[in-house]
């Protein structure tokens, strides 16, 4: 959906106002740092960005203005139908120019919302297996799905700018009738941030600090929500692909996970490593991705991954699907240890195949850059702005 605002009188030349309405932004989540990245590139095109949130974590001197959203950040069943009030109260004060919303967060009209999970395919999960926590989840299903509905039934005209192709066909699915006003803007990636060979000493420092031999070979597992990413599979996974280490970054239940990998064997081939900030390193440290999905919208480690040369091991998610040519820049895997387990023991077999496949997938990834991201919601705001001025100049001639 390219703007020639050049050739349309409509369209602003000028860099626009822009919200960005979010519960949280900052270094940690690949949905906080894609929107780090795009509040940071906007900025550096000259548009003046607000940003309304819970939590806003940007480098210093970003110059964007933030409007802070006082509230809890879990449980989700209080944390969520607060923020959909009190950042709705807060966008009606404080909005300024284009706005855009990230997921079904407020109530009011807004000019463009950004999916990057469609709740009526998705759902939610837990690795905590308690009849507790099973109704808990369902609970937090059912709010997602009726909070998603309401609040896109709500906003009419706006834009749903979804993250991967998938994700768009899946907004068209469930609502036939904003069809029209439903596009793709892919998630981007840093490509010089994640380039290969860039850490190299970074990285042969951490392997020392967590004991990972030289000769090892490395499978990283990056994100939380662990259920739905596969985290059993791949720690199953390692019984039956000698040689390969699985190093683990983000959060989770992390004690069942450990009593799954002391009941097979395999505790002393896992690095826990917790919540990374610095993502980069962690991949610089790997030899591949491991990420056997239940439902992604565009994993944004996938893209890392393969900015980082690294061969993709992923189940064919939204996102995986436009990214990974299966047997080329990675391997699609099932959802399965032996799956799992016997594209790790092929990689392990022949380091020329991995070589080959990571450097398919560094190409692949640079279709992806931040830049194009930017430029191509820089072209959207335009475009939003220009109508809404439009509408406006309208509404004047009328009266």
């Amino acid at each position: 959906m390219a703007v020639d605002s050049a050739s349309d009188p409509a369209i602003p030349s000028e860099p626009v106002d822009v919200t960005i309405v979010a519960h949280d932004i900052g270094p940690v989540g690949g949905m906080e740092r894609q929107l780090t990245h795009l509040i940071t590139g906007l900025q550096r095109r000259g548009h003046d960005v607000t940003v309304i949130g819970r939590v806003c974590e940007l480098p210093p001197g970003s110059g964007v203005r933030f409007h802070r959203v006082p509230g809890p950040g879990r449980p989700f069943l209080i944390a969520y139908p607060w923020f959909l009030l009190a950042g709705s109260i807060a966008v009606a004060r404080r909005r300024r120019g284009v706005v855009q919303a990230t997921g079904a967060i407020v109530l009011n009209q807004v000019d463009a919302i950004a999916v990057h999970y469609c709740q009526q395919v998705g759902g939610a999960t837990s690795s905590r297996r308690t009849r507790l926590a099973g109704l808990y989840i369902r609970l937090v299903a059912i709010l997602n799905r009726l909070g998603e509905r309401l609040c896109y039934e709500l906003s009419r005209r706006a834009v749903f700018v979804c993250v991967s192709e998938g994700v768009a066909e899946e907004m068209r699915h469930y609502y036939p009738r904003a069809r029209e006003r439903v596009l793709a803007i892919q998630n981007g990636v840093d490509v010089d941030a994640f380039a290969p060979g860039t850490r190299v000493q970074e990285a042969a420092a951490l392997r020392e600090r967590l004991g990972i031999a030289g000769q090892d070979l490395v499978a990283a597992f990056v994100g939380s929500e662990w259920e739905r990413k596969g985290l059993e599979q791949a720690i199953a996974a390692l019984a039956q692909a000698p040689g390969w280490t699985l190093l683990v970054a983000g959060s989770g239940d992390r004690e069942r996970y450990e009593r799954l990998a002391a009941s097979l064997g395999v505790q002393e081939s896992i690095r826990w490593l917790g919540v990374a900030r610095d993502v980069p390193l962690v991949l610089a440290v790997a030899d591949a991705l491991v990420f056997p999905s239940t439902y992604e919208a565009f994993p944004l480690v996938a893209l890392e991954a393969a900015a980082a040369g690294l061969p993709i091991l992923a189940t064919p998610v939204n996102g995986v699907r436009e990214l990974v040519q299966d047997g080329r820049s990675g391997m699609l895997i099932e959802r399965d240890p032996g799956s799992i387990a016997a594209a790790l023991r092929r990689l392990g077999e022949d380091s020329q195949l991995r070589r080959s496949i990571g450097q398919a997938a560094r190409e692949a990834s640079l279709d992806y850059s931040w830049d194009r991201m930017v430029e191509r919601h820089h072209e959207l705001y335009q475009r939003l702005a220009g109508e809404s001025d439009a509408g406006r100049r309208k509404g004047l001639r009328r009266r």
